[in-house]
Formats: structure tokens, sequence, C-alpha cells
């Protein structure tokens, strides 16, 4: 099963599908938690900065406790677990927590190394670089240090005594619970898998199922198809196409496989007419000498007057007989010893022409009206301008014996086309007769096979088949049962002729 192309092909892309999708939620995932981190040192920026601002007032006062209430109501807030207060050696002059109170930070730790890597602290910290995740009591938290600079309220103020160029007095540290952002960035974490995995899913169904109906369907239709015709089926046709490029693929094979048939059954015919050729050749001496011997002798016996007029009937029979197998003797002769066509430049309209008038008096005793629709300025073909007048002669008279019924019509046509980039002239002759049955139009060009019972030898269209195999053409039959037959025959055109009429045209 994983050898056929469309699971190949579905395999290929559900695989990159699945890698893009994974890429592309990793890097969602990665830029969501970005932008709360983002958003939560924002918050926590606003926050430390209201702290500041609401104790500024009562921290000029020096009134302590009234500062101290400020950050314990503060502190209730959600998601805030901790405010300190260090002053500028980093002791904790004031914590939410009282157990920390009057200890040392360690400088080096958290966030204070941003400003103590130096001798000097620095004035100012982007807010990134102010802020710190840590891991405490196996929970994440998040923690914001905002410096208390000196400004000239402090050091010009009655209750302080803090020095003109000192800069920062202290840090203001915020710390807060990530427990929230980290539901929520688990929470977005499965969305965005759950999302993923839906897609994935449903990407592979459609793929599947487009694969599967664009390529995976009519590739095997063409392989049962190849089968078929390598076990030797060769009417196999593929039935439904679709208007891509494998539709054009089946449109082809069917192509293929009809000119194989058409190539065969011409092998096949070739071989059968060569060897009943020579057979009927040596079949037809050894009869003509007898033959000629026994009308003779039944013509010279039919002469004498003291015969009976019986034995008279007898031998007049004899005669018949005996002329008509002579004829087919004849035919016979002639079907054996086709001599290769003695080619030249001729049109065809000229050659139809003497065709239909050798056999005008057939076609006024019958009563059959000839309906001609020759094309003008037709190329000349380079072919056997006798043989090809036999094969029309041989049609014309096929479809005489057809026609028996009131609609007593036999249409020839002439065209030019294009058959695979080569000019063809194509001519039709189309009689109103009883038609062909379905089931023995095959044979009908085998020697021998004849429609007509008693009065056909089956080598008329034999002999047809024959010459326009000679002549590099094509002949096929289309028949319907009390409708009529259509035999279509195609010759090449001698390319220089068709040349010169292109140039009469323009000229």
């Amino acid at each position: 099963m994983l050898n056929k192309i469309s699971y190949k092909l579905i395999l290929a892309v559900g695989s990159a599908t699945i890698s893009i999708i994974l890429i592309f939620s990793f890097f969602i995932i990665e830029s969501q938690q970005k932008a709360m981190i983002e958003q939560l040192e924002q918050f926590s920026s606003q926050c430390s900065e209201t702290i500041k601002s609401g104790t500024k007032y009562d921290m000029l006062l020096n009134q302590m406790e009234h500062t101290y209430n400020i950050i314990e109501t503060m502190s209730e807030q959600e998601g805030l677990e901790k405010i300190r207060i260090f002053n500028k050696l980093g002791e904790i002059i004031y914590s939410t927590n009282k157990n920390e109170l009057h200890q040392m930070v360690d400088k080096k730790a958290e966030s204070c190394f941003a400003c103590h890597a130096e001798d000097a602290p620095l004035e100012k910290l982007t807010i990134p670089e102010r802020t710190r995740i840590f891991t405490s009591n196996d929970k994440k938290r998040f923690a914001i240090i905002n410096p208390i600079y000196n400004e000239p309220s402090c050091w010009q103020s009655d209750c302080h005594a803090h020095e003109k160029n000192q800069t920062v007095l202290g840090v203001l540290d915020v710390t807060m619970s990530l427990d929230k952002v980290e539901q929520q960035i688990s929470a977005n974490q499965r969305r965005i898998v759950m999302f993923a995995l839906s897609a994935i899913l449903a990407i592979s169904f459609l793929l599947w199922f487009l694969v599967q109906n664009l390529i995976g369907k009519p590739v095997e239709q063409l392989v049962k198809a190849t089968k078929k015709v390598a076990e030797g089926d060769l009417e196999y046709k593929i039935k439904q196409f679709k208007n891509d490029e494998l539709g054009h693929l089946g449109l082809s094979f069917n192509e293929m496989t009809s000119n194989l048939v058409t190539t065969q059954r011409q092998l096949f015919q070739s071989d059968k007419l060569a060897s009943l050729g020579r057979l009927t050749a040596g079949i037809a001496h050894e009869i003509n000498n007898p033959l000629t011997g026994v009308l003779s002798y039944a013509s010279i016996l039919l002469k004498n007057d003291d015969f009976s007029s019986e034995v008279k009937e007898d031998l007049e029979v004899i005669v018949r007989e005996s002329k008509r197998c002579r004829e087919i003797v004849k035919r016979l002769l002639d079907f054996a010893r086709q001599e290769p066509p003695k080619k030249s430049n001729f049109r065809i309209n000229e050659v139809i022409n003497r065709a239909i008038s050798i056999l005008d008096n057939q076609f006024n005793i019958k009563k059959i009206s000839i309906k001609k629709k020759l094309a003008e300025n037709l190329p000349e073909i380079y072919a056997d301008a006798n043989q090809i007048q036999q094969v029309f002669i041989n049609l014309l008279v096929n479809a005489v014996d057809a026609i028996d019924k009131e609609n007593r019509e036999i249409h020839i046509s002439t065209m030019l086309r294009k058959l695979n980039n080569m000019d063809y002239i194509t001519i039709k002759v189309k009689d109103s007769g009883r038609g062909i049955p379905r089931e023995t139009r095959t044979k009908i060009f085998e020697p021998f096979y004849t429609t007509k019972g008693q009065d056909g030898t089956g080598l008329g269209l034999a002999v047809v088949w024959g010459i326009i195999d000679k002549h590099e053409g094509k002949i096929t039959v289309e028949s319907e049962i009390d409708k009529g037959t259509t035999f279509t025959i195609e010759l090449p055109v001698n390319e220089n002729s068709t040349n010169k009429v292109e140039e009469e045209k323009h000229g």
C-alpha cells in the first residue's frame, strides 16, 4: 500500500504540513508568553510607580505610619505578594513580611547586580533590566525594583538629612505571584495544541480526500487498464475522465489502445492476405485447367441435338456453374497476384468520377441516385490510379447490392484534413442499404467472408483493404441496421502537391 504514489504524496505533504504547523505553534506560544511577560512588566511598573506616588507626600513629612498603611493596603491587591523598601546601603527598612525587617539584601543577587556591577550605582535602568523571575517554595514569582531618586524636595526638606549629590535614596521592590500567568499560559498552550492537532487532522483528511480523488483513483484506473492491455485485452477502455493532465493521459491511453487494435488487425490481415495469396494462387492454377476442360466439354455436349431436354437442362447447369467457378478462379488469381502499385500523381475526384461513370448503367437500372460532395482544389495524391479506381468500384458495387428499399441513394464525399500532423484526403462512401450487423462488422475485410450468400465471393473488400494498406492509408466502416453503411478511406497527400495548392490559394 505504501508503494502507491497517492500514499507517498499524502505522507510527504502531510509530514511537511505537520512540521510547519508545529513550528508555527511553537513560535505562537513563545510570542504569547513574551507578550504576557511584557504586559506583566508594564503592570508591575505602573503598580510600583503608583506606590511611590502614593507614599511620596507622607515620606516627605516623615509620616512612616501612614506610608506603611498605604503600602499594606496596596499589598492586598490580587497578585501582589510582597512589597519591600531598601535603603541606599541595602538594608530592608520596610517589608510586608515583618521577618525581613532590617536585614541586608545581597547586592549580587536578584536585580541589585544590574545597578552595582560597577563601583557607582547606575542612575537609570530599563524595565526589563529592573525585573526578575525566580522560583521560591516551588512557585514562580515575578519581581521589579524601582529606584527612589533624590529630588530637591528631599534634600531641601528640614526633616531629612540627605546630601544633595546623592542620586538614589533607596529601592522599592515589588514581588508578584505568577500563578495566574502560568495558568493562562498553560491554557493558551492547550488551546494552541488542540488547534494544531485539529488542523493537522482536518488537513490530513482533506489531503487524503483530494489526493485519492484527483490522483489515486485516476492512477488506479490507468494501472488497471495497463494490466488489462498487458493481458491481451486491447478492447479495454478507461471510461471516466476529468479535465486535467491525468484525464488527458486516459484519453491518450484509449487512443493508443485503439491504434494498437487497428495495427494488430492490419498486421493480422496482412499476414492472412499474404498466406492466402500464396495458397489461392496454387489452388487456382490447379483448378483452372480441369475447370476449362469441364466447361469446354459441357459446351460441346450442349450443342448436340441428340440429347433430351432434361439432359440439356443439366448441361446448362454445368456450363453456368463452371463459368461461375471460372469467375471465382479469376478473382482468386487477381487476389493472389496483387502487384505493387504503380504510383503517380493524380486528383482523387477524377478517379471517383471515372468509377461512377463505369457503373452508371447499374445505377440507372436499379434507380439509384448518386449524391456527390467533392471538395474543390484538393491536392494530388501519389498512388496507383487504377488500383484506387478498383477500390471505389468495389465499394460502389457493394453499396448497390445493399440497397433494397425506397430511399435508394449513395453519397460520396471528399475533404482534406490533418491527422497526426499529416495531410490526408478523406473519402466517404455512404449507402442507404440494409446495414451490417455489429457481430460481423469486424470480419468483412477477411478473405472469403461475404454477407451476400451465394452471390458473393468474399474477396472484394479483402482486395480493397490490401490496396489501401499498400498505399499507407486506412479504411474504416460504420453501419447501422436498416439505416445504411459508411466506408471511410484516408489516403496520404503528396507533400509537394499540398504546397502547390497553398501557393495557388495565396497566389
